[in-house]
């Protein structure tokens, strides 16, 4: 199912969903975001569907949120912005397997969407960033609550209050990446992980993995509660002067 830079392919069993901007790094636009949860929505109640891939494809994840796009949202239509709410929704609602294949940079919600992944593969060229902080703002989609939990405090706090950066090996050691890879292998590797999952029990597979994760209701309102505070600070002083930086830098362009 072509659509645009969202592409959904359903092969035995496994749902795969990949970003395809590759002009402007995976991006994701609020429309793209919309098309994302559609996928993982519409698998829910089918059967058929046993479990989900989220790939970029060979050489970059996703840069992260469409600047442009978000900034042309906030200014026309603000109610746009919930469409990145409700992809976030859709991940914390979801009871499928998800697996990520990242080959190259995953920034700001690439890297937090790992988090509710339930299987990440990297290559050894990705690299794992959520640099909210540089821009004055704060955490989204339930990093706050499940980066803590998975790679502990102190390498929570250097990529989400630091804004630092992790390599593959580095993500790999703080466990949020199951197995690293050489590029261009990742999505070859994930859909051998996904004929796996399939060939189990689907009950059980579902309940096990119900209880090894948060509640949805945990994260739906942490999620909430982060949505509030990154609105907040969308109206201070230091993230309209990073936005206003950003928007001069491509006018000079």
């Amino acid at each position: 199912m072509p659509n645009g830079n969202i592409i959904v392919t359903d092969d035995r069993g496994t749902r795969v969903i990949t970003l395809r901007r590759p002009g402007k790094k995976n991006a994701i636009t609020q429309h793209m975001y919309r098309e994302m949860s559609r996928a993982i929505d519409t698998a829910q109640n089918n059967p058929d569907i046993r479990c989900m891939i989220i790939t970029g494809g060979s050489g970059v994840f996703t840069a992260g949120d469409d600047i442009d796009d978000f900034m042309h949202a906030d200014a026309a239509r603000p109610e746009t912005l919930s469409d990145g709410a409700k992809f976030l929704y859709s991940l914390a609602l979801n009871v499928k397997p998800i697996i990520a294949a990242v080959d190259g940079a995953s920034i700001g919600i690439g890297t937090v969407m790992l988090f509710h992944c339930d299987y990440v593969l990297a290559s050894n060229a990705a690299t794992f960033s959520a640099p909210y902080i540089n821009l004055g703002l704060v955490p989204v989609g339930a990093a706050s609550l499940l980066m803590p939990r998975t790679m502990g405090y102190q390498r929570a706090f250097a990529m989400l209050v630091m804004g630092r950066s992790f390599t593959a090996a580095e993500a790999h050691a703080a466990g949020f990446v199951n197995t690293v890879v050489s590029p261009g292998h990742t999505e070859v590797e994930a859909r051998k992980v996904a004929r796996e999952i399939c060939r189990l029990p689907a009950e059980a597979v579902a309940i096990s993995r119900k209880l090894l994760r948060a509640p949805p209701e945990e994260l739906t309102r942490r999620i909430d509660q982060e949505a509030h505070l990154f609105g907040e600070r969308l109206k201070s002083n230091d993230a309209i002067a990073a936005f206003n930086a950003f928007a001069n830098r491509k006018k000079r362009k």
